[in-house]
């Protein structure tokens, strides 16, 4: 596939509707510290492509996980394959729940029909996925990439004409945003520029180098110079678009402040900020401009799940499926098997998608909360696998679950303690250091394994 159009696949897939909707929600409820997240963007790029992609690249692979078997055995492999299936199940639960409660806030139904709307945008996406593959997967992610894209800039530009100009730009702090300092080493500040820059910068490199949905696509390219090509795509395609939905949660805080009787009764700007985005499709753009962008929230949950399901169904047929059928196995009965694969975890998703709605938090703390927990530790697999000489399959699997449960207690302190949250921000640093540290001890001082080499 050419590296332009992997790069534009990857970004929308790993945009997704929570990133969205939440990055407006989040401008509009706490302030723009986040945006200095983007200084990550660069550091990221170079980390990824020079560093991560030319070693996962030197084999080709249908599943990321057949990696760590080569380098630390099957028991590892099978984590991290696993891990992969839950990780991506829980977020498309999530993403896909986020994308029902918006298309019913800008349709103007009741909350009664948030699962039905999620069971129609999950078999939609579960067809197409089925029939094509990856390639279907790529080609209509770039073409969902335009319709998001639009409906963004169109939002943007009705906002702008309706406030007569660009005075929705923001000239000082508003009086609700929360102190958000260059650092702070008190860990209950909620984001700072540090941590901001910190904790994207760990996410990202984590998804690029640890995530199925990244590395299917780095493997669909012709080579590790167009899979470094098709991420710096990604990049630079997450800068402009990061700003274009930060700009959206400016203007419409400005807008909702300058004209606050256009909010319905019982919202309000401050504790509805994530339903800001929806409610201004709804009710402020005009009749088919609001169809462009309710099909670009349609398209961008679609995205997610379509590349999520299908890197789930190449995980479980290379990981589990193919190490027990027996030999001479047809190539059209796998085939078969693999649809049947991608629509049972489409239909899974979609009945996880109900349970979401018992998950506290904004937009943005929900992701870091539940999918993000596992992105660092599975990427520490990966670490130990490629990079690290002396890494035994004990050491790596000892390493991994203590470096999720360090984002977990750090995650849900306040729920564990009884006191005050911790910042969403270290939860990516916590798990990294831990599981790297404790990885590396328990292999260093524990029985050595065979000599390897390290990618």
């Amino acid at each position: 596939m050419p590296a332009g159009l992997v790069g534009v696949s990857l970004f929308v897939t790993l945009l997704s509707t929570v990133s969205y909707l939440s990055q407006p929600g989040e401008m509009i409820k706490h302030g723009p510290v986040v945006v200095a997240g983007l200084l990550a963007i660069p550091i990221s790029y170079w980390i990824v492509g020079y560093i991560l992609i030319p070693a996962i690249m030197q084999r080709r692979i249908t599943s990321a996980y057949e990696l760590l078997e080569n380098q630390l055995g099957s028991n590892v492999r099978q984590m991290g394959a696993i891990m992969f299936i839950l990780l991506r199940l829980v977020w498309m639960s999530l993403l896909l729940y986020l994308t029902a409660i918006a298309l019913v806030t800008v349709l103007g139904l009741s909350e009664d029909w948030t699962t039905v709307v999620a069971m129609i945008a999950g078999s939609i996406a579960i067809l197409y996925t089925s029939m094509g593959g990856i390639r279907t997967v790529i080609v209509t992610d770039a073409i969902q990439f335009v319709l998001l894209l639009g409906g963004a800039l169109l939002t943007l530009a009705i906002v702008t004409a309706r406030m007569n100009g660009f005075d929705w730009l923001p000239t000082e702090w508003a009086p609700h945003w929360d102190h958000q300092p260059f650092f702070s080493f008190d860990v209950h500040v909620r984001a700072t520029v540090v941590g901001s820059i910190i904790s994207i910068l760990i996410i990202q490199v984590a998804t690029a180098g640890g995530d199925q949905v990244a590395i299917q696509r780095y493997m669909s390219t012709d080579g590790p110079q167009s899979a470094r090509k098709a991420y710096l795509v990604k990049s630079i395609a997450q800068v402009f678009v990061f700003l274009i939905l930060s700009s959206i949660g400016f203007g419409l805080l400005a807008f909702f402040n300058e004209f606050p009787g256009s909010l319905p009764p019982g919202v309000d700007v401050i504790n509805n900020a994530d339903q800001l985005f929806p409610l201004f499709i709804a009710e402020f753009l005009p009749v088919g401009f609001s169809g462009l962008v309710v099909v670009a929230i349609f398209a961008a949950a679609m995205s997610s799940i379509d590349s999520g399901v299908n890197s789930i169904s190449a995980v479980v047929q290379t990981d589990f499926v193919d190490r027990y059928r027996q030999a001479g196995a047809s190539e059209s009965g796998e085939t078969t098997g693999s649809k049947f694969l991608v629509a049972g975890t489409g239909l899974l998703v979609i009945a996880l998608s109900h349970f979401m709605q018992f998950v506290p938090g904004n937009f943005l703390e929900l992701t870091m909360k539940t999918a993000n927990i596992l992105v660092v530790p599975l990427f520490c697999l990966f670490v130990f696998a490629l990079f690290v000489p002396f890494a035994t399959a004990t050491g790596a699997i000892v390493g991994t679950i203590l470096g999720f449960l360090a984002g977990m207690v750090v995650a849900y302190w306040d729920l564990i303690t009884n006191t005050q949250a911790i910042s969403f921000q270290y939860i990516g640093i916590s798990s990294l250091v831990t599981s790297l540290v404790a990885g590396s001890a328990v292999s260093y001082l524990g029985p050595k394994a065979k000599h390897r080499k390290a990618s």
